[in-house]
């Protein structure tokens, strides 16, 4: 006779499948393409998430320059940073941010939406954000993932 087994299989880094997945942000709005890569790199897509573990993707994201903000914000968003030293505080709009380091904006956003804490930190280093669309991670032999199929 066979029993009904109701165990919940936990995953751990041994039982992890980890890709590698190419998001491309020309025309995307960038908080809604920041959280879609935030619940891949967490692996929040996958039947098999854990919330202790690293079982996301690897994503690279191209053409990072070609960003959209929704409104007024490439000219009014403020971005803050502080040195450490008194009166070290300065500030950032998206729109200096873009002329300098474009794959910065889609690195803070993603960063943002990620957990603050020892397993948010070692998911950041699973994206790879590129300004173009050239990238150096043929090897990984990565698939393009379309946004709009990820709920």
């Amino acid at each position: 006779m066979d029993t009904l087994s109701y165990k919940t299989v936990s995953a751990n880094k041994a039982t992890v499948n980890k890709e590698w997945v190419i998001v491309d942000a020309e025309g995307l709005v960038l908080g809604r393409l920041a959280s879609k890569i935030a619940k891949i790199l967490r692996g929040k897509n996958k039947p098999s998430f854990t919330p202790h573990v690293d079982g996301g993707d690897n994503v690279i994201v191209i053409n990072a320059e070609k960003v959209v903000l929704t409104g007024k914000k490439m000219t009014d968003k403020v971005y803050i940073r502080h040195s450490g030293y008194p009166g070290g505080q300065s500030t950032q709009s998206p729109v200096d941010l873009l002329a300098k380091f474009p794959e910065r904006i889609v690195e803070k956003a993603v960063k943002g939406m990620l957990p603050k804490n020892k397993l948010g930190r070692k998911l950041f280093n699973n994206l790879h954000v590129v300004v173009g669309s050239e990238h150096k991670y043929e090897a990984q032999k990565p698939k393009v993932v379309d946004l709009n199929t990820i709920k």
